[in-house]
C-alpha cells in the first residue's frame, strides 16, 4: 500500500482520483493547492504526488520546487488540461517523473503510477504484499517492519519464483538461514527438500563426501553407497552456509556441479544429473577474496546471480522492541515462565546497545533474562550485556576545553581513525567498500591509513 497525495483545485478530479487509487489498494490523501500540499508533506512522507499544473496560490511547478527541499525522494506526476511542450519540459526539468493531459486514459495512469512506484522500489505488487505483512510483526520467521527489512521481504518475494542462484550477505547472527528458508518456502520447490550444510564447520575430506556422496569401497570406511546432499536436494534447494570457507579444491568441484548440474560420487565414474537451486550465504567479503585469489571468480559469479543483503540489527533499531516482545513470548512459553514484558529502562538499554552479535545475540540475552527473572517483568539488572564503557562507540570527546587547551589536530585524528576503523569493519576489511562508506576515494583512504600509521 503506497501513500499517494492528489493535488488539484478541481474537487471532482480529486474525488475521482481518490476513488480510483483507493480501489487499487493505496492510501490516498488530497490537497486543493500547492501550499496545502507542502503543509501535508511536511507532516507526512508520500511515495507519490499527483498534481495539477495550474492552481491558485502555488502551481504545480512551484510545488515541485519546494517538494525537492521537503521530501526529495517523493515521485511527482503532473496532470493538466493546459498541455504544451514548454510546460512539459519545464515540469520535467524541475524533477517531475512524467506528465499527462487531463483527458488521460485510466489504464495509462495506472501503468505510469506502477512504473513510478516500482522505480522508487515500491511497486503496486509490493503494496498488496506489504498490506499482508503489516498484519503481523513477522514474515516467515523474520521479525521486523523497518524499511530495511521490508526491502528484504520484497526481494524474497521477487526472487522466490525464479530459479536463479542467490547469495545472501550479512554479518553473523543476522538470520541468513531464515532468509534462505523463506526463499525456498515461497518458491515452486517448496514441496521438495531444503538441505542445509555449513561449509565452514566440516573438514575438507568429509565435506566432499557430504556434498557429493560416495560408492562402496571408495575409501576406508565406505561400507555402502551413500547419496550426497546434491542428490538429496534434487528438485529442491541446497543451502551452502559460510560458502566463503570452501577450500580451492572444493571450489573447483562445486563450480562444475553448479555450472553443469552434474557431479560424480567419490569413487564413481558415472555422472549424476540433478535439478538443484543453490542458495549460498557468507559473512565475508567474497569480492575482496576474489581480488586476492582466495575465491574463484567464476564460482563467485555463478553463486552471486542475485545478491540479498541482510542489514545488521544496529541499522534497524526500530525493530528491537518487537523482537524483544517476540522473544519474551517465545521463551516464556518454552521455559514455562510468566514473564510478560520488559521495563522501559531495560528496553532503552537494549535499543542503545550496538549488538555485535545481531539478532542471535538479542535472542540469547532475552532467553537468559526470561530464565533468570523471578517477576513477570524483565528488569535492567537481569540483562547480561557489556557495560556501556565496554561498547565500541566513538572515542570520548571532552565536553569542555580545559584551561591549558587541547590539541585540535590530535582530537580530529583520533576521531578520524575511529571512523575509518568502523568503515573497515562494516566493509569486512575491504578498503574499497570502506572508502565508499566514507565518501572518499580509495587513494585518499590509503593516504589517511599511512598518515595514521595503520596498515595501508
Amino acid at each position: 500500500m503506497a501513500d499517494i497525495l492528489v493535488v488539484d483545485d478541481d474537487r471532482g478530479m480529486r474525488d475521482f482520483l481518490e476513488i480510483m487509487l483507493s480501489r487499487e489498494g493505496h492510501a490516498v490523501f488530497s490537497a486543493s493547492d500547492g501550499r496545502e500540499a507542502i503543509a501535508r508533506c511536511k507532516k507526512k512522507k508520500f511515495n507519490l504526488v499527483i498534481t495539477d499544473l495550474k492552481m491558485p496560490r502555488m502551481d504545480g511547478i512551484g510545488l515541485l520546487k519546494e517538494l525537492k527541499e521537503v521530501s526529495p525522494e517523493t515521485m511527482v506526476i503532473m496532470v493538466t488540461a493546459y498541455a504544451s511542450g514548454e510546460t512539459a519540459l519545464a515540469a520535467m526539468k524541475e524533477g517531475a517523473y512524467d506528465y499527462l493531459e487531463k483527458n488521460f486514459d485510466i489504464n495509462d495512469l495506472k501503468t505510469l503510477i506502477e512504473k513510478a512506484l516500482s522505480e522508487q522500489g515500491y511497486g503496486v505488487e509490493e503494496a498488496k504484499f506489504f498490506k499482508k505483512v503489516e498484519k503481523s510483526v513477522s514474515y516467515n520467521g523474520m521479525v521486523g517492519k523497518s524499511k530495511e527489512m521490508r526491502k528484504v521481504y520484497s526481494l524474497i518475494r521477487k526472487v522466490a519464483d525464479t530459479s536463479a542462484n542467490v547469495l545472501i550477505l550479512g554479518e553473523s547472527g543476522t538470520g541468513k538461514e531464515l532468509v534462505a528458508r523463506s526463499i525456498h518456502e515461497n518458491s515452486a520447490r517448496k514441496n521438495n527438500s531444503f538441505v542445509v550444510i555449513n561449509c565452514g564447520g566440516i573438514p575438507e575430506n568429509l565435506l566432499e563426501s557430504e556434498l557429493f556422496g560416495y560408492i562402496k569401497g571408495s575409501f576406508t570406511g565406505a561400507v555402502a553407497d551413500k547419496a550426497g546432499l546434491f542428490e538429496i536436494a534434487n528438485k529442491g534447494t541446497l543451502f551452502l552456509d559460510e560458502v566463503g570457507e570452501l577450500s580451492p579444491f572444493l571450489q573447483v568441484k562445486l563450480l562444475r556441479a553448479v555450472q553443469e548440474k552434474t557431479f560424480r560420487r567419490i569413487g564413481d565414474c558415472e555422472d549424476i544429473t540433478v535439478d538443484v537451486r543453490i542458495i549460498s550465504a557468507t559473512n565475508q567479503d567474497l569480492e575482496e577474496k576474489v581480488k586476492i585469489k582466495e575465491f574463484r571468480e567464476d564460482l563467485f559469479y555463478r553463486l552471486n546471480v542475485i545478491p540479498v543483503r541482510i542489514p545488521p540489527l544496529r541499522e534497524r533499531k526500530e525493530d528491537v522492541p518487537m523482537l524483544v516482545e517476540y522473544f519474551i513470548e517465545k521463551y516464556s512459553r518454552e521455559l514455562g515462565r510468566e514473564v510478560r514484558k520488559i521495563s522501559a529502562y531495560a528496553l532503552e538499554l537494549l535499543i542503545n546497545y550496538p549488538f555485535p552479535g545481531n539478532v542471535r545475540e538479542l535472542e540469547n540475552i532475552i532467553e537468559r533474562s526470561v530464565a533468570m527473572e523471578a517477576s513477570n517483568i524483565i528488569l535492567p539488572e537481569n540483562l547480561v550485556i557489556p557495560k556501556r564503557e565496554e561498547w565500541s562507540g566513538p572515542p570520548e570527546m571532552a565536553e569542555d576545553i580545559p584551561d591549558n587547551g587541547i590539541c585540535l589536530n590530535d582530537e580530529l585524528i583520533r576521531f578520524e581513525k575511529h571512523l575509518i576503523e568502523k568503515a573497515l569493519k562494516k566493509g569486512n576489511g575491504s578498503k574499497t567498500k570502506a572508502a565508499k562508506f566514507l565518501n572518499i576515494t580509495f587513494d585518499s583512504l590509503r593516504y589517511r591509513l599511512e598518515k595514521m600509521g595503520m596498515e595501508p
